[in-house]
């Protein structure tokens, strides 16, 4: 599945390369979606809207909407469940909500600055945020009862996040993300401070020629399944693909 910036959810059969739905109940720019692990019928999008769409792929229309007071910049399932979801907002708030009561958030998690642009989930009980406020931020979902969680388990920093979308990706307990430094950085989910990184080179991607442009940001990243391989690439075009070794 894709999504644009005319709000337009789009589904596709990868097999035959061919689009066969658009879903068009958003009315602005979807910035994120995500399809169920546990069910894969049911995805989710977020949009500048305000709202989070479920929709059931099977029949092509939203089947709920959660409404939020801000932007809604990335949505996540569990991989063991299609019965809750996540999502990071603009108002700088993590929301967590048990999609068999959609009204009321099951918990809503405080402590970033700035606009959380990703969740991920570690595991069934753990999440992480990314946030343009330079950190991101572990959390116990278990910490629920009192439908506010203040107190990640961790913040981690030492990479540069304040503007760019920098990717975030989680395997076995690791958590990787970007740089505006362009690099890329590891984290484990014990330890507050980086446990690696590596640095892009300045390459132009159609000359393959050095380029003096200190904008260069790591744009996106993704863990290859629960292995040490990794895949990153940055603002130029660059694709790295990198092996973590102990």
């Amino acid at each position: 599945a894709s999504s644009n910036f005319e709000g337009v959810v789009q589904i596709w059969d990868v097999a035959r390369s061919e689009l066969v739905a658009e879903l068009k109940e958003h009315k602005k720019r979807v910035w994120s979606i995500d399809i169920s692990s546990a069910d894969p019928t049911l995805l989710a999008s977020g949009s500048d809207d305000g709202t989070v769409k479920l929709w059931s792929i099977n029949q092509g229309v939203s089947i709920g909407t959660i409404k939020t007071k801000a932007n809604v910049c990335c949505v996540q399932f569990p991989s063991d469940s299609g019965r809750s979801l996540a999502f990071g907002s603009a108002d700088h708030k993590v929301y967590y909500y048990d999609l068999r009561n959609p009204k009321i958030p099951l918990c809503t998690m405080i402590g970033h600055s700035k606009t959380v642009s990703y969740v991920k989930f570690v595991d069934s009980s753990t999440l992480v945020s990314s946030s343009t406020d330079n950190t991101l931020k572990l959390w116990d979902l278990s910490m629920t009862a009192s439908g506010v969680n203040e107190t990640p388990l961790h913040s981690f920093a030492g990479h540069t996040n304040l503007k760019n979308f920098v990717g975030l990706s989680v395997s076995d307990g690791y958590i990787a993300t970007g740089s505006e430094t362009n690099e890329v950085f590891v984290y484990h989910k014990a330890f507050p401070m980086p446990v690696m990184s590596y640095m892009f080179s300045n390459t132009d991607s159609a000359s393959g020629l050095e380029a003096d442009d200190a904008s260069q940001f790591i744009s996106s990243i993704c863990w290859r399944g629960q292995s040490s391989t990794l895949v990153a690439a940055n603002s130029n075009g660059n694709i790295k693909i990198l092996e973590m070794i102990a």
